[in-house]
């Protein structure tokens, strides 16, 4: 998850109004929108989350909440201003499956800003590919003014500097087949992302000679924020119709993709973190959980990953031979 301090860009014209309308209406804007005990929307980075109001508080005429993400540790829990936060209401969560569905990362998460985009085509698969190599090289973004910090963090992150060699290759071949060569991973995978956080978490029982809570933790917040992100930034354009076909009603994508669309989610974590509400000393905690299961990846390589690409008909319409 990735924070936002100002994520209703794709509504800033009814947002004006909204504001217009709160001035006009003297006494209500002192009254908060939100009372504790509320279930609401709230963004986090390019995407809504359903979360729970603990604590709210006026800080300087400004009501602030501090909010629990359902599902996720408690490590996510924030305070945010009311622009982030949305009503639980059928519209609202309308609008978070379309984000669900057509938000994808911008450049403008630096600034904390969220904002929708078409999803990337042939003439951006040079854009993907640098993507790749940002994390292979550890290589640092322009940034916006005021996030240095973060910026910092996030190129000094233990997953870039300490990313295995040899799944960097594995990330390449994967973007060549997909982009250049126009070939698909085969649906459903055998092991699936499922499958594999469950082998990692036995292989952790069997090394700790125990049940570690806090790994079993790290790997359900995985698998969740896997099945959010992967329609959100972890497809190419070509793989958009397979989706489609695949992912249907309350089918999860952890169960029927694999190890190669969660190692794209790893590509995306080192700038996702940096913008984590976390001590520093809980954040390399985290980092050397997620290196952990990297390098669990990496043992298992020949066994998790695609060997061969389907060479099936893509989005395009085209046929690879």
């Amino acid at each position: 998850m990735g924070s936002s301090s100002n994520t209703n860009a794709s509504g800033g014209g009814s947002d004006k109004e909204e504001k217009k309308e709160d001035k006009g209406k003297g006494k209500d804007s002192s009254e908060p929108s939100f009372k504790e005990g509320d279930r609401v929307l709230a963004y986090h980075g390019p995407l809504l989350y359903e979360a729970k109001v603990q604590r709210i508080e006026n800080l300087e005429d400004e009501w602030r909440y501090f909010v629990h993400y359902l599902g996720w540790n408690k490590n996510w829990d924030e305070w945010v201003a009311n622009d982030r936060l949305l009503k639980l209401t059928e519209e609202n969560v309308r609008k978070q499956q379309e984000l669900e569905k057509n938000q994808v990362v911008d450049k403008s998460m630096k600034s904390g800003r969220s904002t929708q985009h078409k999803l990337k085509g042939a003439n951006d698969a040079k854009a993907d590919k640098d993507d790749t190599k940002s994390l292979v090289k550890g290589k640092k973004r322009k940034s916006q003014p005021g996030t240095e910090e973060k910026e910092r963090r996030s190129s000094e992150s233990l997953l870039v500097s300490q990313f295995p060699l040899t799944l960097k290759k594995q990330l390449v071949d994967d973007w060549e087949n997909v982009t250049q060569l126009g070939k698909l991973v085969k649906l459903p995978r055998s092991p699936t992302v499922d499958d594999i956080l469950k082998r990692y978490l036995e292989h952790r029982a069997k090394k700790d000679n125990k049940i570690n809570d806090s790994y079993a933790e790290v790997l359900k917040g995985l698998r969740c924020y896997f099945d959010k992100a992967l329609p959100a930034m972890l497809l190419y354009k070509k793989e958009r119709d397979q989706y489609t076909e695949e992912v249907k009603g309350d089918v999860s994508p952890s169960t029927v993709y694999g190890a190669e669309h969660l190692l794209r989610l790893f590509v995306k974590l080192p700038e996702l973190l940096a913008f984590v509400n976390m001590e520093e000393d809980a954040l390399n905690k985290l980092q050397q959980k997620l290196l952990d299961i990297l390098k669990f990846l990496q043992k298992n390589q020949s066994t998790f990953f695609a060997s061969v690409y389907d060479d099936r008909k893509s989005a395009d319409g085209s046929k690879s031979k």
